[in-house]
């Protein structure tokens, strides 16, 4: 089989690429963390608006539609009321992967005891917001 040959235009695309997400082994053990939203959380220097922009965001895509619905909507209603200490934990909340939130938002699991109180707001938001008025 020839080897396969590859364009200029996908070499020049691909010089484009971004840094990678993902946590890369070093020989010391230590790692190094890519460039990716969890980071991005951690960054001191972020202006207040671009942090609710963030957050925002995040709340209404996250990989499921179930977590798009419930925390989307606490996003728009309840984001630019919460304190820093209150922002850092919705922030730190944003980064948990969606089947564990919606278990521990239904009650299905137990949640780490950190995210509990913001966890119990965002689903008494979320029942509140869709139970029937009567």
């Amino acid at each position: 089989m020839a080897p396969q040959r590859v364009s200029k235009a996908w070499k020049a695309m691909s010089l484009q690429l971004p840094a990678p997400c993902l946590r890369v082994s070093t020989p010391d053990g230590q790692g190094q963390m890519g460039t990716n939203m969890r980071e991005a959380a951690g960054k001191t220097g972020e202006p207040p608006a671009a942090r609710l922009k963030r957050l925002q965001m995040r709340a209404w895509r996250r990989g499921t539609k179930e977590m798009d619905l419930i925390l989307g909507p606490y996003a728009d209603a309840r984001l630019a009321g919460l304190s820093p200490d209150r922002l850092s934990l919705l922030d730190r909340l944003m980064a948990e992967n969606d089947q564990d939130l919606y278990r521990w938002l239904t009650g299905q699991a137990e949640p780490p005891a950190l995210l509990t109180g913001l966890l119990a707001e965002i689903a008494e938001f979320a029942r509140d917001r869709l139970s029937p008025q009567i």
